[in-house]
């Protein structure tokens, strides 16, 4: 379930699979959109919020070790732990429905092009069956001729 996490930059995309930098704003960047973004100013590209405190944007292991994950949360009470847990599971619930937000916009993007081209092509469809029909009809004429000609031709032969 780990490689569901994409950079929410839009240009980007990146599948996060090692560090990512989360904001409190609940969005996840790859480090290099994270340099780039947040180097100049402390605004979430995704929201626009405000990212003023220390904490706002965090630097993370998306696979920490289990010592890391002891120590951080060794002395805290079960209703901080438990807090935390929902603030963990909230962040995986918007990203889910941030990502299939996207996916749909990408489906229906692809739906459009794909209508615009199957009328284009219906278009040249239609444009080549006028062209065949014309050209039917002038070896359908030819043949008419053709085969008048030869009746005549008979006709004058056995004369």
């Amino acid at each position: 379930m780990d490689s569901d996490l994409r950079c929410n930059r839009l240009t980007c995309r990146q599948a996060l699979s090692d560090k990512a930098v989360v904001t409190t704003c609940c969005h996840i960047f790859c480090v290099n959109c994270a340099n780039e973004l947040f180097n100049a100013a402390r605004l979430c590209p995704a929201c626009e919020t405000s990212l003023v405190e220390p904490d706002d944007i965090v630097l993370c292991s998306l696979h920490p070790t289990n010592d890391y994950k002891t120590s951080v949360l060794s002395g805290l009470s079960p209703g901080i732990i438990l807090e935390i847990c929902s603030r963990a599971v909230s962040f995986w619930q918007y990203q889910m429905q941030q990502e299939n937000s996207f996916q749909h916009a990408v489906v229906r993007n692809v739906n459009d092009k794909n209508s615009q081209l199957q009328k284009q092509l219906d278009s040249v469809i239609r444009e080549a069956n006028g062209e065949i029909n014309l050209l039917n009809n002038k070896v359908s004429g030819s043949h008419v001729r053709f085969h008048h000609q030869l009746a005549c031709f008979s006709v004058a032969s056995r004369t």
